[in-house]
């Protein structure tokens, strides 16, 4: 049985932050707004290359993914890697026809191509929907850290919970403010580190503790059906069916990372197109090996608790938790919290630092602005602080909602958003169609825009809700992000008009 107390939870975060706080200061030294928003394009690609594993592993991965493994009884196993490998397929995209886009264009935010292609009003769509997103989804990320810290720490000394998350924010706010995106580059790599050793270290604690090889325990996975990769047996039906994950993980890729401002800004810092695309290459490897380890954790967590005799938790999510917190050694709680801190911090604090970004380029128009070095600067600081008091109030509400089937399914509401901006990027790259009527002048002839973003969100979700009923028992799963961004190019086709030559 573990028991650690909580004070010395507080002092390993405190630790954590004074760490992360001093790599702050010597990478934000003589920091502008090109430092803030591209790291003045200087950083090195394999730092980026590791810090976006832990952008993209959040800590809503890292415990969901372990008690993934087990769920509906074994049926799951590693089924998800079907998914990750289609990862790869999005990252192939990514690396060879988004990236030399946005190093053509020169882009601070991903979205003014948009502008330049299309026009003024599909520029702000597409930004305004990245806005929500990233609202929504750091928010749910952090939420998951307060509650654990609420839980684990505050409660022992009556903190109420809107301190908690006030403070979960802040340790956000201070080392990101200055230095941006060159300050994330370094502290994401960090994190990274620490999320991957505290999995690695929970799979060594969990067979010192059985006395077991990791090739016994790898058998006994295999005896039990925990390591299945490979699903085609039940058809199209299925939501584990490969050729589905592997779209669908190949659709999500290229929408949910190519097509987002937060974890393309870290690309875009990179020194030229050569150093991002092997930073892309690399990232995607190593992303097959982190997702490995997560599988494989969830399927020791699962023996464990049949070992043990522990009762598997109803929300599966919780697995880890548990026996991390509550049946292994104190040091592996500690290392689990630190371990959720840094895979949600390493996601949230890149998401604040976009959120900033893309308002002050998309909105403000920081990039043809008359304005001095230092008024932009005040400018940026303010929207900073915006958009921190906004998570702060958003997961305050999410705290508000009667139970977790409703976040997630807000989590998939947010998933929706990013249908319409492929739809928008696809138009934008293989159509000749415009709305332009003079070379040269900002185009505003494109106001149907948003609406034909609105209505495809609508068909889009109205399709999802009914899918078993209409189609036979089918259900589209993340394929549903490709059928968003077909309606949304098909309004924007029927829309728009032949381009002259």
């Amino acid at each position: 049985m573990s028991s650690f107390s909580p004070q010395l939870i507080i002092l390993v975060v405190i630790g954590y932050f004074v760490f992360l706080s001093l790599i702050s200061w010597f990478t934000s030294k003589n920091a502008n707004n090109a430092t803030f928003f591209s790291a003045n394009k200087k950083s090195p690609w394999l730092l980026v290359a590791i810090g976006m594993i832990g952008a993209s592993l959040s800590g809503v991965t890292f415990i969901s993914i372990p008690g993934l493994v087990g769920a509906d009884g074994t049926n799951q196993a590693f089924s998800y890697m079907q998914m990750v490998f289609g990862y790869l397929i999005g990252y192939a995209l990514i690396a060879f026809v988004l990236m030399p886009i946005y190093y053509r264009w020169k882009v601070v935010s991903i979205y003014s191509y948009l502008g330049n292609k299309i026009g003024f009003y599909s520029h702000k769509t597409a930004a305004f929907f990245f806005l929500i997103s990233r609202i929504a989804g750091a928010s749910m990320r952090l939420f998951l850290v307060a509650i654990v810290f609420q839980k684990f720490v505050m409660d022992a000394y009556n903190v109420p919970f809107i301190l908690t998350v006030l403070i979960t924010i802040a340790l956000i706010w201070v080392y990101t403010f200055r230095g941006g995106i060159k300050t994330i580059v370094w502290t994401d790599t960090i994190q990274t580190i620490t999320m991957l050793c505290a999995v690695a270290l929970t799979i060594g604690a969990i067979l010192h503790t059985l006395d077991m090889s990791f090739i016994e325990m790898w058998d006994l996975m295999s005896s039990r059906g925990l390591n299945k990769i490979f699903f085609f047996e039940e058809g199209w039906n299925d939501s584990n069916n490969f050729f589905k994950q592997v779209i669908g993980g190949a659709i999500i890729t290229l929408a949910m990372t190519g097509m987002d401002q937060d974890m393309m800004q870290k690309n875009i810092t990179c020194k030229n197109l050569g150093d991002a695309q092997k930073n892309i290459g690399v990232f995607s490897i190593i992303l097959i090996f982190a997702n490995l380890l997560f599988l494989t954790l969830g399927a020791m967590l699962y023996i464990f608790a049949m070992e043990k005799g522990i009762e598997i938790p109803a929300k599966t999510d919780h697995l880890y938790p548990t026996i991390a917190l509550e049946h292994l050694p104190s040091g592996i709680g500690i290392l689990f919290v630190l371990g959720l801190i840094a895979a949600a911090y390493s996601s949230a604090d890149s998401a604040l630092t976009s959120l900033t970004t893309s308002f002050c380029v998309d909105f403000l128009g920081f990039e043809s602005s008359s304005k001095s070095e230092n008024e932009k600067k005040r400018t940026r600081i303010l929207v900073h602080v915006g958009f921190s008091i906004i998570l702060l109030f958003v997961i305050l509400g999410v705290k508000a909602l009667p139970n977790d089937a409703i976040v997630n399914h807000l989590f998939r509401a947010a998933g929706y958003t990013y249908g319409p901006i492929m739809g928008l990027f696809l138009f934008a790259i293989t159509s000749n169609r415009t709305w332009n009527t003079q070379e040269n002048v900002i185009n505003r002839n494109d106001f149907i825009v948003p609406v034909v973003a609105l209505v495809a969100i609508s068909v889009t979700v109205l399709m999802d809700l009914n899918s078993q009923h209409w189609f036979n028992g089918f259900t589209f799963g993340n394929v549903i992000m490709l059928v968003n961004a077909s309606i949304m190019y098909l309004g924007l086709y029927l829309f728009s008009k032949k381009a002259a030559q």
